[in-house]
This record gives C-alpha cells, structure tokens and sequence, in this order.
C-alpha cells in the first residue's frame, strides 16, 4: 500500500465505523442516548490510540454530528431543542477530543519507550562489536562500518586528532570533511537537520581524542552522545592493550635475548674451548706422535662443525621467525626425503637400529623437499640423543583426515606433562637432559616453525620410561 493511499483508507475506515455503530444502535439495538455516546467514544479512543489524533479528531466531529442527528431530539435534524442536549453533545465532543488527546500521548510514550528500548539494545550490540579488536588501527578501520551497519546511517567518519586523520565507512565519500571534524573535536555537540549531519566530540574525561560523524538516521543526542562515549572508551581501551601487548613483547624480548646469549654462550664456549685447547697442544708439542696429532685435528673438526651447526640452527630460528623463507612446494614421496635424511646422517644416528614402517600406497605430499628434511633431520637426532645406545628408533607415515603424517618414535625416558607443553619453546631444554645432552633448544622450535609454515602441526604423545612419539602433518598434493 502506498503512503499517498494509507491515510485515505484509514480515513473512509474512521467514517465508516461511526455510521456502523449509528446504524446497529438506529436500526436495529434500540438503546438510550448514554450508551450511543460511550460506544462511539470507546471507537474514537480505539483510533485514538492506533492510529493517533489526526483521525480522532475528524472522527469526533463526525461522531458529535451523527450522535445529534439520529439521537438527540429533535431527530433528523441539527436543531437542538433542549439545554440539557446541548451540554450532553458538548460533553460528548469535549470528552472524546480531551480522551484522544490522553490516548494519542499514551501512545507516543509507548512508541517512545519502545525506541529508547531499541536504541539501548544496539547500543549493546555496539558496544560487543567494539570489543573484537585490540589494534587501535584496525579499529578506526572498522567501527565506521559497525555505526552505519548497527544504525542504519547512510555515513560515518571518526576523525582521531592525534594522528589528524579520517577513517570512514566508505572511502569514496567525502560528505563530511576532515576540516569539520577536525572542528567538532575542538567543540560542542551538533546537528543539522537540513542536512542530517551530527558531529559528536570524543572525549575521554575533559581531554578531547577526535569526533564522530554521521549522516542520515533519525538517532536521538543521547544514543549520538553515547555513541561517541562508547567510540571514546573503546579507542582508550585498545590504545592501553596495543601499549601493553608492546611492552610484554619487549620483555618477551629481552627473556628470549637473555636465553638466546645465555645458550649460544655455553654452546659456543665448550667447542671454542676444544678447539683452543687442540691447537695450544699441536703448536706446543713438538714430539707428539701422528696418531695424537690426527685425534686433535679430529677434535678440531669435529667442534668446527659443531660450531658451524648451531650458527646455522640460529640463522634458520631467526629466518623462520621473520616469514622470510620461500617454500617450493612440490609434490614429493615421504619415502624419498626419509631415506636421503638417513644416507645423510648416519653418524647422528649411530648404532641405533633404525625401523622404517611405509606404505607402497602412500600419496604424494606437497613440501618443500630441504625443509622437512631438516625437520626429518632434527626428529632423528633428538631420537638418538635421548634415547639409551642401541634403542632402536621408528619411523612411519600413514594417511590420517585428509592429511599425511609421518612420525618419528624412540625408547627413551619420555617426556613428562608439564614439559610436553614447552617441548617446542625455543632455548628449551627437558629439565632431567639439558646436562647430559649437548644442544641450545632451537631444534623442536625450528621443526614446528617448518611445519607450520607448510601448513601442518606437529604433536608429541609420550609416556614417561617408555620413549615418545613425535608426528607432523603435510597437506596431501592432489
């Protein structure tokens, strides 16, 4: 129904209920003039309050009109005969315009209420969707599009006077200007209804932060004052997490800086100090015999390559931290990386029995071939060095929810259930090991770097005396 065409049918619907009742209380229930009147006011009480005083009134007119037609005596005319009808049609018209009145602002109180109750519950909303972010940022960025989103409004900007930018819920228009907002921070709360623009100062106590802008709605000064309230708050909050997560980064920092020197430290000093040692003795033994100057050489490559090995593991820690490795991911055999891991490192292995438990059927898996051979690489070392000489060590892969993976399993003491939880911390050591097992604690980390950035998670089960399993899932190639 079109608005033009509504008030008309409302109007014919007011007229045609006065002559119903006229009818039914004329023609066919004969009753005194008393109960005629207060059925039509009852009626007009009815309009009244659904539909407001603009067809009360017209609707009482017409009701005092028809009451002194067909009820009041003379009847058939206009005429009033008596004094006493004359007060009883005037109380009658007076009493239905005085009792819409009453209806029509019961009304607009309950509309009322029901707007504040509406506008309260969004605000709620609002104020949950001012929670999601704790970047500063990311929040200007947002809550333009949480206000027209939430309210309805054809636009909104948030002008923040700290960096003197705008951040708007569509960025190809400019309907307000980052000069009036600028203004409005420095100012009052303002409205134009001409042109549907409010401007709302954001405040945090007295100190001013920005403004708030927006266009259309028909939102009342204090759902836009607390608006802007909650916008305040909300910036004041995410600005006090960013300041706190920064300085629990930095001490972050600064504990893994302590550890980083506090490992690298000790693990550098026990090769160096071989070193040294080997070559004060080659240079200040002139009678030492071959055999005892090739075991020293032998020392000294041996820490050489020690050496060379925990730079590397540090410079790959901090490659994969910094999202600077590439992958080339390809599909590849899991077969092909564990059988070139074991022809590579058979001397980290040593007399440990090796069991490979694979599948012909297995599919190919997408990898970046150097990598998971280092993690592959990192597995089988750690299996071998915390685990009892000659335990054997297992090696299998299987397909598991879409995904393959591949585990690497040993004999040794296990790991109990509160280290499981740091096993993959970086310059982590298990408590009972890290003085009988030489290492700086960077290899579970750089495996679950490695995994991760394939995509995948690696997990541990373990069993304290009874060794662990470690497993790692790579996305299966299609």
């Amino acid at each position: 129904m079109t608005p033009a065409v509504r008030p008309l049918l409302r109007g014919f619907t007011c007229v045609g209920l006065v002559f119903l009742i006229v009818f039914v209380y004329y023609k066919l229930v004969h009753v005194n003039p008393t109960t005629v009147a207060l059925s039509l006011l009852l009626a007009i009480l009815s309009v009244a309050a659904g539909w407001g005083l603009r067809y009360a009134i017209p609707m009482s007119l017409v009701s005092a009109l028809a009451f002194n037609f067909y009820f009041l005596p003379p009847i058939g005319t206009f005429r009033i005969a008596e004094t006493q009808n004359w007060i009883a049609l005037f109380a009658f018209f007076f009493t239905s315009i005085l009792a819409s009145q009453l209806s029509e602002k019961a009304r607009r109180q309950t509309d009322e209420a029901h707007r504040r109750r509406h506008e309260v519950e969004t605000l709620y909303v609002f104020s949950q969707q001012l929670l999601i972010s704790d970047n500063v940022i990311e929040l200007l960025k947002l809550v333009p599009r949480y206000v027209t989103e939430t309210f309805g409004v054809r636009d909104a900007a948030i002008y923040l006077a700290n960096k003197d930018q705008t951040y708007r819920s569509n960025p190809d228009r400019q309907e307000l200007p980052i000069e009036q907002l600028r203004e409005a921070s420095r100012g009052e709360f303002s409205r134009d209804d001409s042109t549907e623009v409010s401007l709302v100062p954001l405040r945090i106590g007295v100190r001013p932060i920005g403004a708030v802008g927006i266009i259309g709605g028909t939102l009342s000064r204090e759902t836009l004052e607390a608006i802007g309230g909650l916008v305040a708050i909300a910036i004041e909050r995410a600005s006090a997490a960013e300041h706190l997560m920064r300085t629990e980064a930095s001490r972050e920092s600064e504990r893994l800086r302590s550890a980083l020197l506090d490992s690298v430290t000790h693990e550098f000093r026990t090769p160096l100090t071989s070193i040294k040692a080997s070559v004060t003795t080659l240079r200040s033994e002139d009678r030492l015999d071959e055999p005892g100057r090739q075991d020293l050489l032998a020392v000294i490559e041996e820490e050489s390559d020690r050496l060379n090995r925990l730079v590397g593991e540090a410079v790959e820690m901090a490659q994969l931290d910094a999202k600077e490795v590439k992958l080339d991911l390809e599909a590849h055999n899991i077969r092909e990386a564990i059988d070139e891991v074991i022809r590579e490192n058979k001397h980290a292995i040593g007399e440990h029995p090796l069991e490979v438990r694979l599948s012909e059927q297995l599919p190919k898996a997408r990898m970046d071939m150097v990598w998971v051979k280092k993690v592959l690489q990192h597995l089988l070392e750690n299996a071998a060095k915390y685990s009892p000489a000659a335990s054997p060590i297992f090696i299998s892969s299987e397909v598991k929810n879409g995904r393959l993976i591949t585990s690497v399993a040993d004999r040794g003491a296990g790991i109990s259930d509160l280290e499981r939880s740091m096993i993959f911390d970086k310059f982590y050591r298990g408590q009972g090991q890290r003085h009988r097992v030489h290492g700086t604690g960077m290899g579970l980390a750089i495996v679950k770097a490695i995994v991760e950035a394939h995509g995948g998670r690696i997990e541990v089960t373990s069993q304290l005396g009874h060794g662990s399993v470690f497993s790692f899932g790579l996305p299966i190639a299609k």
